[in-house]
């Protein structure tokens, strides 16, 4: 098992884009602004920014000093900042506006814990009513409705779904109530996380649980997604996973499940081994395992 910093492509080209309307929160005066190390983050006002009144306190050292382009202002970590750093920064609009941000690093408390969150444009409304600001609410509007009818979607099929089932009994630890039996181990490490991995191989489906301990000293760790795919061509195919948590805390361990059926290894009519994917919250490609057809042979 492979276990590496490589970021899928997918993942780094798609852009991060949220929206901030003044005037819906006239009592949080200062917002966060999530950045992350050698990654720049845009904000990007409607009207002309002042640079001369536009400044960060205490920044030397932890950001690329401060760039001020006609209505937008650049932000650029020289690394990434620790969970409770918190930089000070005004924006000083044309019109004399003062508004406060905190720069925060990329990573926000939620019900749920710590969560990844990294901005690479910020969109700053002051007047809620202006027609760039009602037609950035309808889009946020539209795209969140798309994702709740995505989800909602998903989970319906993975409701009556063989593999999820059988992927939430192997992590929760119930193998001898599934097809599967052991059939290797692997293991792999990196300066953050520490996995042992076991293969099984079953009646018609292949699956992979993955013992996963926290290493880093302050940031969760979490699955953001796993692909299969064939060695020979790259063909993806879809792949049922489970986790006992939605985040694993720093210091403690987790499992995660994933159960691929027998069609994902077959490639031009014939069986073909595959890659089995993993990547973690922040898009970085945690481990690459290869599963041999014989492991879902009948």
């Amino acid at each position: 098992m492979a276990s590496s910093a490589t970021q899928a492509s997918g993942e780094r080209d798609k852009l991060s884009v949220r929206r901030i309307m003044l005037s819906e929160h006239p009592a949080d005066d200062t917002r966060p602004i999530y950045v992350k190390g050698q990654v720049v983050t845009t904000l990007r006002f409607e009207q002309l920014v002042d640079p001369s009144k536009t400044k960060m306190i205490g920044w030397e050292g932890r950001l690329e000093p401060l760039a001020v382009v006609r209505n937008k202002v650049l932000l650029e970590p020289i690394h990434d900042l620790n969970k409770d750093e918190g930089i000070p920064l005004v924006v000083t609009l044309a019109d004399g506006t003062e508004i406060p941000f905190l720069v925060r690093p990329p990573w926000s408390k939620s019900d749920g814990g710590w969560m990844p969150i990294t901005d690479q444009q910020v969109d700053v409304f002051k007047d809620r009513e202006s027609y760039a600001a009602m037609h950035a609410a309808l889009m946020d509007a539209l795209k969140k409705n798309d994702t709740l009818t995505e989800e909602n979607q998903r989970y319906r099929k993975e409701e009556t779904s063989e593999d999820h089932a059988l992927a939430a009994l192997l992590a929760s630890g119930a193998v001898a109530q599934t097809p599967f039996m052991i059939a290797s181990h692997i293991t792999g490490k990196d300066d953050d996380t520490e996995i042992k991995a076991t293969l099984f191989r079953g009646k018609g489906k292949a699956a992979v649980v993955f013992n996963v301990k926290n290493l880093a000293p302050e940031q969760p760790w979490s699955v953001k997604s796993a692909r299969l795919l064939t060695v020979s061509s790259g063909r993806e195919s879809a792949v049922a996973v489970r986790s006992t948590s939605s985040s694993i805390a720093p210091g403690e361990s987790g499992v995660v499940a994933v159960v691929a059926d027998r069609s994902a290894f077959i490639e031009d009519g014939k069986l073909a081994s595959v890659f089995l994917e993993i990547y973690r919250h922040d898009g970085m490609r945690q481990a690459l395992v290869q599963l041999d057809p014989a492991l879902v042979a009948r």
